[in-house]
């Protein structure tokens, strides 16, 4: 699942972007609401967390704007608590609101449920085969065995899954999974490509479901 954050303060945005990523997240960071407001238009996100008080354009602009033209879940995360502040944020068409300081462990229970009822969330169950994927409650099953994944490999599988049948290249994979532009020199997609095979392939009878397409990339699904 992706996320983007929009936070103009370095320490807060990097402490979410960090925190985020950790729990298996693809976190984009906009430090202004410009920025923000452009990424929010070109990607679909699962959720976005939005900053109020943001220089060039605040949060109320970019909801304002994003509001326009599609209806992606929105948190306002955000030092300004008063009541008519809340009120303002939700009338302008803001899915939730959290006052800082905050939990973090609150608010990725928020955006738990935000992805949930948003309309642009990704299945909660994901099947190839016998390898099921509960998104929401991180779980994995292979022939009623449970499978054990880092963030990062859940992640990789997932996006194999709502991928599946379709080629993926590496720097598709490194893009979306890794948040990062691919480099030719190093091998951090096939060694992660391998260590999963290793826990949901290689331990079972039934056939491999991640394919190697050579000379490309990889593709996901249960071949006759």
């Amino acid at each position: 699942m992706r996320i983007l954050v929009v936070e103009d303060e370095p320490k807060a945005g990097d402490y979410l972007q960090n925190g985020l990523t950790e729990s298996g997240y693809v976190v984009d960071l906009a430090r202004n609401g410009v920025d923000g407001l452009h990424l929010a238009q070109q990607f679909d996100y699962d959720a976005i967390v939005l900053d109020v008080m943001m220089p060039q354009m605040d949060g109320w602009q970019v909801l304002q704007k994003l509001r326009e033209h599609g209806d992606m879940p929105v948190l306002f995360l955000t030092a300004r608590g008063e009541l008519q502040d809340r009120i303002k944020g939700l009338d302008l068409g803001a899915d939730d609101y959290l006052v800082k300081p905050f939990s973090f462990a609150e608010l990725l229970a928020r955006l738990r449920t935000l992805m949930r009822r948003g309309p642009s969330r990704q299945e909660e169950l994901l099947v190839v085969g016998d390898l099921q994927i509960d998104v929401l409650k991180r779980k994995v099953v292979r022939g009623g065995t449970r499978i054990t994944l880092t963030n990062k490999e859940f992640a990789l599988l997932q996006f194999f899954m709502t991928n599946q049948g379709q080629v993926l290249s590496r720097t598709l994979i490194a893009s979306r999974v890794w948040d990062m532009n691919f480099d030719s020199d190093t091998n951090v997609v096939d060694v992660a490509v391998r260590r999963l095979r290793q826990k949901i392939d290689e331990p079972f009878d039934g056939p491999g479901l991640i394919h190697t397409v050579r000379g490309v990339g990889y593709r996901c699904e249960l071949e006759e």
